[in-house]
C-alpha cells in the first residue's frame, strides 16, 4: 500500500482507508478489525492516530469499539449514519437543553473572556491537553468536554453561573454525548477538529475577546441544533 500522498491529516487519511475497506466489501458487518498495534504498523502511523480514525467512524455509526474486546464493523456503509428514529424520541428535550445551553454558555464564554485569571487559563489549557492526549477515547472525551464547559463557567467568577452549570451536570453529560455525535455527523470530521474548535474558544477567552468567545460558543451549539432540526423535521 502506498503511503506517499496524504492530502489529509493522518487520522483522516487512515479513516478514509478504513472506509474504503468497508465500501469495497473487504470488511463486512460483524468483522473484527486488526488490533490498533497492527493497524498502526500497516499504515505507518501512531496508535493514537488509529484510535482517532476509529472514533470518527464510530461517530458515523460504522464501527463498534468494545472496551477490551476489539473493534467491529457495525453496519454497512450505505446505511445512513443518522438514524432519524433513534433521535425523534428525545429530540424535543435535547433541543430544550440546547436552548438553555446557548443562553447560558454563550454568556459564560463572554464573561470568562472578561473576568478570567491566569489560573483559569492554566485549568482550561490543562483540559485541552488532556483532550489531545486522549484523542480517540470517546468516553474520556465526553467527560473532558463537560469539564471544559464547567471550567469556562467557573472562569466567569460569578458563583451563580458556576452553580447553575453544576446543577445541570447530569443533564449536561447526557447532552454532551448527543452533542458530540451530532457534531461529528455535521462536520464529517474527527475528534481533532472538535478539539480545534474548543481551542479557538479558549484562545478567545485568553485574548479577552468577549464578543469572539461568545460568538464561537454560539456557533458551536447552533450547528448541532441545526442538524438535529433538519434530520428530525422539528422546527
Amino acid at each position: 500500500m502506498s503511503h506517499h500522498e496524504r492530502p489529509l491529516k493522518s487520522n483522516e487519511w487512515v479513516a478514509q482507508q478504513l472506509l474504503l475497506k468497508l465500501t469495497s466489501g473487504e470488511l463486512s458487518p460483524g468483522d473484527k478489525l486488526p488490533s490498533v498495534v497492527d493497524l498502526a504498523a500497516e499504515y505507518g502511523v501512531g496508535r493514537s492516530t488509529i484510535r482517532e480514525a476509529q472514533s470518527a467512524l464510530k461517530a458515523k455509526g460504522l464501527l463498534d469499539i468494545r472496551q477490551g474486546g476489539g473493534t467491529y464493523v457495525k453496519s454497512p456503509p450505505e446505511e445512513p449514519a443518522f438514524a432519524q428514529e433513534a433521535w425523534l424520541g428525545r429530540a424535543d428535550s435535547l433541543l430544550q437543553l440546547l436552548e438553555v445551553r446557548k443562553v447560558l454558555e454563550t454568556g459564560c464564554a463572554g464573561l470568562a473572556a472578561k473576568h478570567r485569571t491566569d489560573d483559569d487559563l492554566v485549568a482550561l489549557n490543562a483540559t485541552l491537553r488532556e483532550m489531545e492526549e486522549r484523542l480517540g477515547d470517546e468516553a474520556f472525551g465526553e467527560q473532558a468536554d463537560v469539564r471544559l464547559h464547567e471550567r469556562l463557567a467557573k472562569a466567569t467568577h460569578n458563583p451563580m453561573l458556576a452553580e447553575l452549570m453544576k446543577s445541570l451536570s447530569e443533564r449536561l453529560h447526557e447532552s454532551m454525548r448527543d452533542t458530540r455525535s451530532l457534531w461529528f455527523y455535521a462536520e464529517h470530521r474527527s475528534a481533532s477538529r472538535l478539539l480545534e474548535e474548543h481551542r479557538s474558544i479558549v484562545s478567545a477567552v485568553a485574548s479577552r475577546d468577549e464578543a469572539l468567545a461568545a460568538s464561537l460558543m454560539e456557533r458551536h451549539l447552533a450547528k448541532v441544533e441545526q442538524v438535529l432540526r433538519e434530520k428530525t423535521g422539528i422546527r
